[in-house]
């Protein structure tokens, strides 16, 4: 019952300045930490489920089309190093090696 009370009196009390001032100061740090956050621009992203499903399909066809690239990229770099290896003609590790260039070029 205190604490009911004393709500009640707070409630009556006038607000000072300076707790004014206080208040005013924190709901414009909140409205620029909302800004910074684009909450608004967020939100409205969410309400429209037809652009979420869009941009993540987009999202994942450009992630496919970079493991893809990055994968023929990081194959043919690995098959000219071993190209390589074969021209300087080491004993053990050039066989291994032209037996694999032989199967890679049996397969294409």
């Amino acid at each position: 019952m205190a604490d009911q009370s004393e709500r009640e009196h707070k409630r009556d009390t006038p607000v000072s300045p300076e707790e004014w001032r206080a208040l005013r100061k924190q709901v414009e740090e909140l409205a620029t930490v909302l800004e910074k956050m684009r909450l608004a621009d967020y939100l409205m992203y969410l309400n429209r489920p037809g652009r979420v499903i869009w941009m993540n399909f987009l999202i994942s066809l450009f992630r496919g089309l970079g493991v893809a690239l990055g994968a023929s990229i990081l194959a043919a770099l690995a098959f000219y190093l071993l190209k390589q290896l074969v021209i300087l003609n080491l004993p053990v590790i050039g066989g291994l090696i032209a037996e694999l260039m032989r199967i890679v070029n049996l397969q294409n």
